[in-house]
């Protein structure tokens, strides 16, 4: 093909690519828009779209718009919520800022998983996800960060594109460059040694199976983890109508790391520890502030926690020795809690001794200075791609003038 015919597809593809991308960005501005107009009061969480798994009829072949050899486009034009058919018997719920997602937040997401198909109660089908689900959620409103670029309809965005590369990570497919139409570049080139390509080996190792899951991306304007909890388990998208012999219980796993744990057991988002009164729920039940609001979400929740070993947080020993001594009895009598929540607690490896440190901060610094190939070793496939063509944290340079 000669050089003029190639570079003007190679401008068409980008053009139809930029055009999808606005599209998302305008559909996920309405969701947006419309979940904090709202003025109904339970109007505290939604699903705005769900990814399926491949093997349904819904599935799109790629998260950001992208388009085949043929320039025809991969995913449909409309993303939208897909409830579950039955009751999930365990809802993952990763909440973060996504600002933006990483290969941390991917690792954190897709272990998560096979720890829950892993665990499946005796006598169910180790192949039959259809009770699992897992819920990316974005808060628009933070306990204690104010919102910063990326904006919100942008968050949202890369979220779509991070819940199609976790569904890739759990089919164990090869991420492939389709928005240019020409192969990818193989996963040592992706990932450099990253947090995915090593979690991919471990998977390989330990046999575990091909997972596919729907991936839903929700919204809610509750700023602490006990209120998203109960908005969750109240929320209609996840009660069905229930079968003969169907359970109606959901259990979620959500998913923190090391220093949103310590911001779940900090009183000051509760009250003062010596003081004790009756449930707002239940006169005849006494406690301090933070039992009042934790002993629900520890009834119907378990969480999930990443130590996070950097500079800023101090290294493995120095989490786990924390972690022992505020989840023990009197660490926990200490800050007014329950002694039964550290049954409810799990910890889990994040970032080994020698791998690259992986944070949000970093990807943001990355995408910044331009500096893609480092961000490719920071963050999933589709969403390095979705950041790269918005331009996203470029100084003076805004979403939507690429």
């Amino acid at each position: 093909m000669p050089h003029d015919d190639m570079l003007e597809r190679s401008q068409s593809l980008l053009l139809r690519s930029a055009t999808s991308r606005r599209h998302l960005t305008d559909f996920f501005s309405r969701a947006l828009s419309a979940f904090q107009s709202s003025t109904d009061s339970p109007q505290n969480f939604q699903v705005v779209c769900t990814a399926p798994p491949a093997s349904s009829s819904h599935a799109p072949a790629s998260a950001a718009g992208a388009h085949d050899a043929q320039a025809k486009p991969l995913h449909p034009q409309n993303p939208a919520p897909i409830p579950p058919t039955k009751r999930p018997h365990t809802l993952i719920v990763l909440d973060s800022s996504f600002n933006p997602p990483t290969l941390a937040h991917l690792r954190m997401a897709t272990s998560a998983v096979h720890d829950a198909i892993k665990k499946k109660r005796k006598g169910e089908d180790e192949k039959d996800t259809s009770g699992l689900r897992l819920l990316l959620l974005l808060a628009v409103v933070n306990a204690d960060k104010a919102p910063k670029p990326a904006a919100f309809d942008q968050r949202l965005a890369m979220m779509w594109a991070f819940a199609h590369d976790v569904q890739r990570a759990l089919r164990g497919e090869e991420e492939e460059d389709k928005s240019s139409g020409l192969p990818g570049p193989n996963k040592q080139q992706i990932h450099n040694g990253s947090q995915s390509e090593v979690a991919e080996e471990e998977q390989q190792k330990q046999g575990l199976p091909q997972v596919d899951i729907s991936v839903d991306i929700g919204l809610t304007s509750k700023p602490y983890f006990h209120e998203k909890s109960r908005v969750i388990a109240e929320s209609e998208f996840y009660k069905p109508p229930q079968g003969d012999g169907e359970e109606d219980t959901m259990e979620q796993v959500i998913l923190v790391g090391f220093d949103t744990l310590i911001r779940i057991f900090d009183p000051k988002y509760y009250g003062p520890a010596t003081q004790v009164t009756a449930h707002v729920d239940d006169q005849s039940r006494k406690g301090t502030p933070i039992q009042q609001a934790l002993d629900p979400m520890f009834k119907r929740a378990k969480l999930r926690v990443t130590l996070r070993t950097d500079d800023e947080w101090g290294g493995k020993q120095e989490q786990v020795a924390y972690l022992e001594s505020l989840l023990s009895e009197q660490g926990l009598a200490k800050i007014g809690g329950s002694r039964e929540w550290a049954e409810r607690i799990e910890l889990v490896e994040g970032r080994r001794d020698g791998e690259e440190i992986v944070s949000s901060t970093y990807a943001r610094k990355a995408a910044e200075r331009e500096e893609w190939e480092k961000l490719r070793r920071l963050v999933s496939p589709e969403v390095g791609k979705w950041i790269e063509g918005e331009k996203l944290y470029v100084v003076d340079v805004k979403p939507g003038d690429v």
